[in-house]
């Protein structure tokens, strides 16, 4: 990240460049607002946001240097409708917030959960879709043999660790094979540096995160750049083309949802599906077909360490 999260300057920085981000998408027509003349800066000014929040031009430019501890939940709600802020961003607004304000006590470190057998279980018994579950740094810590199949590329990658648990950031942005398994790789490289900024809000005392974070920004220009966009995901689904190396072209649908394992770590799973009556459904059947022949020594373990 650019800064330490747990480091309120570094907690300021990512306060500033998100709003100032968000200000500078939304132009005066959008807002409502009466133009005229050149403008000097993209989207609105600070003073139009002033207006549209309901409070002074020097509250929020202080609001937009950081200075965040202590606001009530109240004016940062009409902060984000001034600003437009979708669902997504609203809720990372918050988390920023909430971050920025005084600790009572240091705060304790997030520990990873063990997948409960039952969570390994339900995703065994889907024997036509692919399930996975992630955590919020995007580590694969369960899967089922078609998810395996599906995301062999993943599981494959010398980017995977030593037990062979992959991480979708790093193998999106690391592996030079990414941008021929995902057709569309541009939005799956978008959605997932989105994703990654959402839970550095939820978590920003997370050292594994920032760690992660840090890798990526050092070893790929393109998440630099995706990176510094400042923009946010928590809910995802739609539609995900890959180049299987096996099978040909999947075109699959997919949907996350929350998968609560403990009290304070973040879990998604995954499902892909093809639609019935197609020749993706086909190839994924192949694909099951193949995953439940195929030995169980050969697949990668991937459990939490």
């Amino acid at each position: 990240m650019d800064q330490e999260p747990g480091n309120r300057s570094g907690n300021r920085s990512e306060i500033r460049d998100f709003l100032a981000s968000r200000r500078a998408k939304i132009t005066p027509e959008q807002a409502g607002l009466p133009t005229s003349g050149r403008r000097r800066v993209p989207g609105l000014r600070r003073e139009e946001v002033a207006v549209l929040a309901g409070v002074s031009t020097e509250w929020y430019t202080r609001l937009e240097k950081g200075h965040i501890s202590g606001v009530s939940e109240d004016v940062i709600d009409a902060v984000a409708r001034a600003l437009q802020l979708e669902e997504d961003e609203r809720t990372y607004l918050f988390d920023l917030a909430r971050a920025a304000r005084p600790a009572r006590r240091t705060p304790s470190r997030r520990k990873d959960v063990e997948v409960p057998p039952r969570i390994q279980w339900l995703l065994d018994s889907m024997t036509m879709a692919s399930a996975s579950v992630q955590n919020g740094r995007m580590d694969v810590v369960a899967a089922n043999s078609l998810a395996r199949a599906v995301f062999a590329p993943w599981f494959r990658s010398g980017t995977a660790d030593k037990r062979g648990r992959p991480n979708v950031a790093r193998y999106i942005f690391l592996d030079p094979g990414a941008h021929d398994f995902y057709v569309d790789w541009e939005t799956a490289a978008v959605t997932t540096a989105s994703l990654l900024r959402a839970e550095a809000g939820r978590e920003p005392h997370d050292r594994a995160l920032r760690e992660l974070v840090g890798e990526l920004s050092t070893l790929s220009p393109d998440f630099r750049t995706m990176w510094a966009a400042h923009d946010v995901r928590i809910r995802h689904d739609g539609i995900k083309r890959l180049h299987h190396p096996e099978v040909g072209r999947l075109e699959l649908t997919y949907q996350s949802l929350n998968l609560p394992m403990s009290d304070r770590a973040v879990h998604d799973l995954t499902i892909y599906t093809a639609e019935p009556g197609t020749t993706f459904e086909d190839r994924l059947k192949l694909l099951a077909s193949l995953a439940a022949t195929r030995p169980r020594a050969e697949e990668p373990t991937n459990q939490p360490r």
